[in-house]
Formats: C-alpha cells, sequence, structure tokens
C-alpha cells in the first residue's frame, strides 16, 4: 500500500531522527536531573514584577527569579508564537526552516483574497506551516535518553500529523493546531486534546493540574516538563473575583487608559487592564503550584526550571491589553517589544540565587543547554542556531557568537512590517523591506529605541547590515516580493 505524502516524510523524518540521536538511545543512562519548562504566551518583559511592573502582581515567578538566574537581554526567536516554539523545539532559527510565521497565517497566494492588501507594497514571503518531522526535537532527543516527556497546553506547531505525540512527547494534555483557546478559558473545552472538565473550569488552573499529576505519577523516572499557557493570549477571559481585585487597584492608582500614537498605531503606555492582569495571576499560581508539588515530593533540588514567554506583550492592537514600556512596540514588531522576553532560569547548586546575567541569548539555546545540564552528548547539526548557556549559568566563561538574527518577512497582525534585525553586542540594526530604510539603536543606552543612530553611524550600519545579509545567504532566508495587487491599483489610478 502506497504511503501518503504525510507519512511518507513521517517515516523518512522517524528514520533521520534514528540515525542522529544521542548514542544514549543503546544505553542506560544514569543522569536524573528533572526539567520543568513553562512557556507563557505573548507575556511581555515588563509584564513580571521581577521586571518592574508595579500592576501586576507573579509572587511565585518572582520567588524563582530569586532562586535562579534572571537574564536581562533574553530574545524569541520571532516576534510572533509559532516560529519562536519551532525555534525552542529545534534549536533552529525559524529562517532556516522557513517557519518564519504563525502557523495558520495566509499563505502569500490566498493573501489576495484579503482587501486590504492592496494598500501593501510586499507580498509576503511563504512559509512552512508546521514543524517539520525532520526535525529532531528536543523531546525526541530527550526520549531516546530514557525521559519521560510531557506536554500540557499550547502546541500551535502544525496541525494533526504534526501534533505534540508526533514529535516526541509521550503524553499530550491539549496541544493542537490552535493559537488560542477555541471557546475560550473556561469549560467546556474545544480541545481534542483535552479531556472535557467541569463547567467553569479554568485551563490555567486545569493545566497546572495535568502537570502537577504527570510529576506525581513519573516521580521515580527523569522527565522533561512542557507547560507551554495558552494565558495571557487573547481572548482576554479570566476569574470574575480577581479581575474586580485588580478593577479596584487600578482604581486606588488613578492610572487612566492612556495610549500614544507611533509607528502609525496606537500603543499602550500604561499596565492597567484588570482582566489581563487576572489572567497573568492565574499563570502565576499554576507556576507556583508546580514549584511546591516538585518541593512536597523532594524533586526541587534536582530538577531544572526554564521561565520564558514566546514574543512580546500585546500593546499595539487586539484589545491593547498591556504596555512593554520602556520598550518600543509589541507582539508583531521587531523592536525591544516585541522579541525580548522574562526569563529564568533555575540550575539547583549550580546557578547562584538572585543572579543576573545580561549577555544577549535567544530561544535556539534552550535545545543544547537542555542537553548539557543532562550531561547528555550535543547534537550541533541539530541544534545549529543555539548555543549552550552552561557557562554563562556557571558564570565560567562567554558565549562564542557574535550576532543574534531575527527575520520576518509578513504583515504582523499587529502593524509590524515585513522587516529582519541583527544585535551584535549592544547594537541593533533593523531593515525594512518595504523602502528598505535602516535603524540603528545601542540598547546599551536606549533600551526604548528612541535615537536612530545610522545616520551618525554609516559604518556600524554598513558591517552590521552585511552580518545580515550574509546571514541571509547561510539560512537561505526567504524574502517578500513586489505586490502586484498594489501595483494593478496604482495604475487603476493613474499613478506614475
Amino acid at each position: 500500500m502506497a504511503l501518503s505524502r504525510r507519512e511518507f516524510f513521517r517515516v523518512l523524518g522517524a528514520g533521520t531522527a534514528l540515525m542522529a540521536l544521542p548514542s544514549c538511545l543503546w544505553t542506560q543512562t544514569t543522569q536524573k536531573t528533572n526539567f520543568v519548562f513553562f512557556l507563557v504566551d505573548d507575556l511581555g518583559w515588563a509584564d513580571v514584577g521581577f521586571n518592574g511592573s508595579k500592576f501586576y502582581e507573579t509572587p511565585n515567578i518572582d520567588r524563582l527569579a530569586q532562586q535562579g538566574m534572571r537574564f536581562t537581554d533574553a530574545y524569541a526567536a520571532s516576534p510572533v508564537c509559532s516560529p519562536t516554539r519551532a525555534s525552542i523545539l529545534s534549536g533552529k532559527y525559524p529562517a532556516r526552516m522557513q517557519t518564519t510565521d504563525w502557523f495558520g497565517a495566509p499563505q502569500p497566494d490566498t493573501i489576495y483574497s484579503d482587501p486590504t492588501m492592496m494598500f501593501k507594497l510586499l507580498k509576503p514571503a511563504p512559509y512552512v506551516e508546521h514543524l517539520p518531522l525532520s526535525e529532531i526535537t528536543i523531546a525526541e532527543a530527550m526520549k531516546a535518553c530514557g525521559y519521560k516527556t510531557f506536554i500540557a497546553g499550547k502546541w500551535h506547531c502544525g496541525d494533526e500529523g504534526f501534533y505534540p505525540e508526533d514529535q516526541g512527547f509521550d503524553i499530550n494534555k491539549g496541544g493542537w493546531e490552535a493559537g488560542s483557546p477555541v471557546g475560550g478559558y473556561f469549560a467546556p473545552y474545544v480541545n481534542p486534546r483535552l479531556e472535557q472538565g467541569p463547567d467553569g473550569e479554568y485551563l490555567t488552573d486545569r493545566l497546572a493540574a495535568e502537570t502537577v499529576s504527570f510529576i506525581n505519577q513519573n516521580r521515580d523516572e527523569p522527565f522533561l516538563v512542557y507547560l507551554s499557557f495558552y494565558a495571557v493570549h487573547i481572548p482576554l477571559q479570566a476569574k470574575q473575583d480577581m479581575i474586580q481585585k485588580y478593577k479596584i487597584k487600578a482604581r486606588k492608582l488613578g492610572w487612566p487608559c492612556q495610549f500614544t500614537l507611533k509607528d502609525g498605531c496606537l500603543v499602550r503606555q500604561v499596565q492597567g487592564n484588570a482582566t489581563y492582569a487576572a489572567m497573568i495571576e492565574s499563570v502565576d499560581q499554576a507556576v507556583g503550584r508546580v514549584l511546591d508539588t516538585l518541593d512536597e515530593l523532594g524533586l526541587a533540588e534536582n530538577t531544572v526550571i526554564i521561565f520564558m514567554s514566546d514574543n512580546g506583550g500585546l500593546s499595539t492592537a487586539e484589545g491593547w491589553p498591556t504596555s512593554n514600556l520602556p520598550l518600543r512596540a509589541g507582539k508583531g514588531w521587531l523592536y525591544e517589544g516585541g522579541v525580548r522576553e522574562p526569563m529564568i532560569i533555575k540550575w539547583p547548586n549550580v546557578t547562584t540565587p538572585s543572579s543576573t546575567c545580561r549577555t544577549p541569548v535567544t530561544s535556539t539555546d534552550f535545545y543544547p543547554t537542555i542537553l548539557e545540564m543532562a550531561g547528555l552528548p550535543l547534537m550541533p547539526q541539530q541544534h545549529m542556531d543555539g548555543e549552550s548557556l552552561v557557562p554563562l549559568l556557571k558564570q565560567s566563561g562567554t558565549l562564542k557568537r557574535d550576532a543574534i538574527f531575527w527575520h520576518y518577512p509578513h504583515y504582523g497582525n499587529q502593524g509590524g512590517q515585513p522587516a529582519a534585525a541583527v544585535r551584535a553586542g549592544d547594537w541593533k540594526l533593523i531593515e525594512f523591506f518595504e523602502d528598505g530604510r535602516l535603524e540603528l539603536y545601542n540598547l546599551k543606552d536606549d533600551i526604548g529605541e528612541g535615537h536612530n543612530r545610522a545616520k551618525e553611524m554609516p559604518e556600524k550600519v554598513a558591517e552590521l547590515q552585511t552580518t545580515l545579509h550574509q546571514w541571509f545567504i547561510t539560512v537561505d532566508a526567504q524574502m517578500p516580493g513586489p505586490n502586484m495587487l498594489n501595483i494593478i491599483n496604482w495604475f487603476k489610478q493613474g499613478k506614475p
């Protein structure tokens, strides 16, 4: 019987993975370090107490920051969710895999059904709408070395046939193609990978409960837990008592619902949305519940904890629930507000409690870092765009790379334009594809990217642009092209 195209690639991917997996596939590992990875959806860099929020309450996440190392300059590989998630699982830049937009976004051949496209100068680049099965995920690598692998929550890395269970996860509680909770955050759920809960159950609580249950059942085996919250992604829905609490708090603080116009968009300037604050508190409580379980079971000293977000906070569209100040813009943009994330790693008896790291790091780095922390062999042909953070965590060395890159050849739902960027040291260059505009910022002195120094420093611009363009070639980055619908519209209007 002939294999379907999807079945063929699944078999091909499995064969490739078998040849490339660590040697521990055939040997008994004695390593018992556990891993819990918290990934919050759309949580902004400034949305947590340890980064200065005065409105949102995150005592458990802040406690984790006090127990581990806080990374001040941590980045998502993309300003939108799916590409970053693919980068975490694969250790590769989205541009290398051509997974550069959120999975489910319109492809360039279908955009002409959207009348607003006649006003866009560019036709977005095509992209791959799933994490390829040929990629050996961190879950597959850990599973091959005797780890039990578990995901609770958001996947958004492909539709059926590309689900978590197809990519190395033993147990999947709630992960499928949807990028937000279909039907909302309260049961009854609309999720084929999550058993129905009692009416009114809150999804964030349920995911924490599933995670606690898994840890209890697998306490005697090494495990990799990936608690990937749907929160704080829209729709904005939270428990009423919490919403009321933050409404009262907002009134006492006297903070108005304040916006400003920047980059062609309304941008929220104040953190004061009560529902969004309540969603963050529920995430914080869920984190605390998992951390408490590890303590109660005596597993905390043998468990690495990672905390991260997949892109910046939503501040320029879709309800404007948060402010990323002092960072510029938010989700969907290559400014710092779109890609700089709150990040913590707690490695018991290794990381110094309450320590801070200011070295720029990115989401491709988790894969080799987890392998090295587990005492497992690295897989450089897989996680080729990541670098192990172990020297930083041990405060024993520095990273070898010179730059971090982003490539987003699409129009973001939040107002962002097709662009790419590179950060080298304190310098960041953004190249906008519509008009070739170049913006240069020194992030050490100007975290808010308010002073474009491109005209002042043409040599630095040329240096970084050359670096960026060489990287385009290395990863075979797909580029946007001319928008014929826009050109036709111009001719119809008698434009030259």
